[in-house]
């Protein structure tokens, strides 16, 4: 119930579609000549794409996740790697048998790299379908295909192709694993996402080394209009809000112990 509750959730709220629904919301209180209503709807509807796409409060907002978790010093073992699906083109690999990278594709090619660099390790992809209504290959599903032409040998690989969500990522990758007293996992994942998936996997019972990767911001980024193109704006926006939602509302839902996890707690 979680899962689709947070989709539906998601779908209103999420900048680009809350605009759009303010908009007509105001353009049916105009036809019923409700001029004042008209006119708020539209004008929270400019605010809200005007600040997502025009000024840094996405990069703003995404900057304190980043920041929560420093990628520490490497370890000088590691037994395993922990990557989170999310950055694979599910739809697209689905239908034409690739393995297309998104936006968040470091995921994956940090893995590569760690996995040629640890070769003893062991490689865990935790991701199936997380779309509520699109029909897409799950992470662990194509992860074979892009880590075996990295390099990555595939009987190194195990596949966790069944979570739909961060907190199923812990819970199936844990019960997968069962993760030994003393063995050392790395934990792949962007960096605005770790706050969220450390405290999951802690709350788990998996004990993990963060590995933050897909940074999105540079740390000195300022009040003001936005630099780059309106699109990545939007984007970074949208990541932001979502993510500050989901850790509430993991907090709110007991799945994790505090609502701005840090390390250490």
């Amino acid at each position: 119930m979680f899962f689709y509750l947070s989709k539906i959730f998601w779908f209103f709220i999420q900048p680009l579609n809350l605009a759009i629904f303010l908009l007509l919301a105001g353009l049916l209180a105009a036809l019923f000549g409700r001029r004042r209503l008209a006119t708020t709807g539209s004008v929270l509807a400019f605010l809200v794409l005007g600040l997502s796409a025009w000024t840094s409060l996405g990069a703003m907002m995404l900057n304190p996740l980043e920041e929560r978790f420093p990628r520490p010093p490497l370890p000088e073992k590691v037994d395993g790697i922990v990557v989170l699906g999310g950055g694979l083109e599910g739809a697209i690999n689905l239908a034409r048998g690739g393995f297309e990278l998104n936006s968040g594709g470091d995921r994956m090619v940090e893995t590569a790299i760690l996995a040629r660099r640890f070769p003893q390790a062991r490689v865990v992809v935790s991701g199936g379908n997380g779309e509520l209504f699109l029909d897409a290959e799950g992470d662990a599903d194509t992860a074979p295909r892009l880590l075996s032409a990295l390099g990555v040998a595939p009987d190194r690989l195990i596949l966790e192709n069944k979570s739909r969500n961060t907190y199923e990522n812990a819970v199936f990758t844990r019960r997968l694993v069962e993760p030994k007293p003393g063995e050392t996992w790395l934990l792949v994942t962007s960096a605005f996402h770790m706050p969220r998936a450390k405290a999951l996997f802690d709350k788990a019972g998996f004990p993990t080394v963060p590995w933050p990767v897909d940074y999105r911001t540079s740390g000195r980024e300022g009040i003001g209009l936005y630099r780059d193109n309106p699109a990545d704006a939007l984007q970074a926006t949208t990541m932001a809000i979502r993510e500050w939602i989901g850790l509430f509302a993991y907090w709110l839902s007991g799945r994790i112990d505090r609502p701005f996890p840090a390390p250490g707690g």
